[in-house]
């Protein structure tokens, strides 16, 4: 019996999955992952690497991606809570240039799957927060790339009011726009 429910976004491939969470007064128990259960809902990625970032309030990391060696990246909070956005790379995709947001926290225990042909971020809406990603691909630094995490013309709605300022890193607040994307060779054609 699976111990986990897919829930499917507005972006094709762009899923999000409860588990199923045994709980009682001594604490609690959930599969994080299981490839049985993901495979049997249809996810067969292959994961060959895991990461963790600890982040403070208002802290935005994104939107990356790599334009070789690509990864989807399964995320989840293992403390505090993120507001999670991924935006659709995909050029011949009906959704290219959309994007998904979904609150993550140690609370709700979601996860978020994001596919190859994404860019991928998130902010941080608690004190503190705890963010693990299993990864298909190996990181590649030569090939990272992102786009500007308030570009105009993708438009995410970030939950600013959640937070006081947001802290940056100087790659991300020099990242391309999704106009400049566009104009180079994108990487993720399907």
């Amino acid at each position: 019996m699976g111990q986990i429910k897919i829930i499917q976004t507005k972006i094709k491939d762009l899923v999000i999955i409860e588990p199923k969470v045994f709980g009682d007064e001594r604490g609690y128990f959930f599969e994080s992952y299981s490839e049985q259960d993901f495979n049997n809902l249809g996810l067969n990625m292959k994961f060959v690497q895991d990461n963790e970032s600890r982040s403070s309030k208002g802290v935005l990391r994104g939107m990356h991606f790599q334009k070789k060696h690509a990864q989807g990246k399964l995320v989840r909070v293992v403390e505090g809570e993120v507001f999670d956005v991924a935006i659709d790379l995909r050029e011949n995709s009906v959704t290219f240039g959309q994007w998904e947001g979904v609150f993550l926290s140690s609370q709700n225990k979601k996860q978020f799957y994001v596919p190859c042909g994404f860019a991928h971020g998130f902010l941080v809406i608690s004190d503190f927060a705890t963010f693990q990603y299993k990864c298909t691909d190996y990181y590649s630094p030569e090939y990272e790339a992102g786009i500007l995490w308030n570009d105009k013309k993708v438009d995410i709605q970030w939950p600013l009011d959640k937070v006081e300022k947001i802290t940056l890193s100087p790659k991300d607040e020099n990242q391309q726009t999704f106009e400049e994307f566009m104009l180079k060779s994108n990487p993720f054609k399907l």
